[in-house]
C-alpha cells in the first residue's frame, strides 16, 4: 500500500512538472497501453474491463481534443481535431459491437501520431539546448 502511494504522488509529480510537449507524449503512451489492454481484454471476451479500457482511452483522446490551440496550431489543430474525432467514433464501435479490429486501427494510428509528435518534442527540446548553450566553445 505504502508503495502504491509513492507511486502515485511520483506519477502525480510527474505530470504536474512536465513541460507541455512531454504531457502530450505521456497522454499518448496512456492512451497506447489503455488501447492495449482493452484488445487484451476484447480478445478475451473480458467486456466488462475492455470497456473500462476503452473509456479511459476516450477520455484521453477528448482531453487532448479539447486542448487543441486552433489559433495558433491552424491546420494541424483542424487536422489532430478530426483525427481525434475519428478516433472516438472507432473506439465508440469497438465498444458497442465489443470488436477489437477498430481498437487495433486507432492504436497504429496513435502509435504513428506519437512517434511523429516524439520527434517534434525532441527537436524542440535540441533548439532550446542549442539557445541555451549559443556562443560557448569547448575549443581552445
Amino acid at each position: 500500500m505504502l508503495y502504491s502511494n509513492y507511486s502515485q504522488a511520483y506519477r502525480q509529480t510527474a505530470v504536474e512538472t512536465a513541460p507541455p510537449g512531454k504531457l502530450i507524449l505521456m497522454l499518448y503512451d496512456g492512451a497506447l497501453r489503455f488501447l492495449q489492454q482493452a484488445e487484451e481484454a476484447l480478445v478475451e471476451g473480458k467486456r466488462e474491463e475492455a470497456h473500462k479500457f476503452l473509456l479511459r482511452v476516450q477520455d484521453i483522446i477528448t482531453e487532448l481534443q479539447v486542448n487543441l490551440d486552433f489559433e495558433r496550431g491552424g491546420v494541424i489543430a483542424v487536422s489532430l481535431n478530426s483525427l481525434y474525432a475519428y478516433f472516438l467514433r472507432r473506439l465508440t464501435e469497438a465498444n458497442v459491437r465489443k470488436d477489437p479490429t477498430p481498437v487495433r486501427e486507432v492504436y497504429g494510428l496513435l502509435q504513428d501520431l506519437r512517434q511523429a509528435w516524439a520527434e517534434v518534442v525532441e527537436k524542440s527540446s535540441q533548439g532550446v539546448e542549442q539557445k541555451i548553450n549559443g556562443g560557448l566553445s569547448l575549443e581552445g
